[in-house]
């Protein structure tokens, strides 16, 4: 399914959504994505200010894929 995320909760909600549906609970993530278990409870809950880099390698333990589009009539 793809979604437009727009807002930190956006993101938040997709990785617990897809976390719960692998059966996975929040230490065992953290545990796979190489980051604290803190840091999963705090992108889950939407924290704004989470680290890019981190929220990438927790979507990548996912499975999850990140596509960013430049506007409309911009070179790729």
């Amino acid at each position: 399914m793809l979604k437009r995320t727009l807002t930190p909760a956006d993101i938040g909600a997709l990785v617990r959504t897809a976390r719960k549906a692998q059966g996975l609970r929040q230490d065992e993530l953290a545990g796979a994505a190489g980051v604290g278990l803190r840091f999963i409870v705090e992108l889950e809950a939407g924290k704004p200010t989470a680290q890019i880099g981190k929220t990438l390698q927790v979507l990548e333990a996912l499975g999850c894929t990140f596509d960013i589009k430049p506007p409309s009539g911009q070179p790729t």
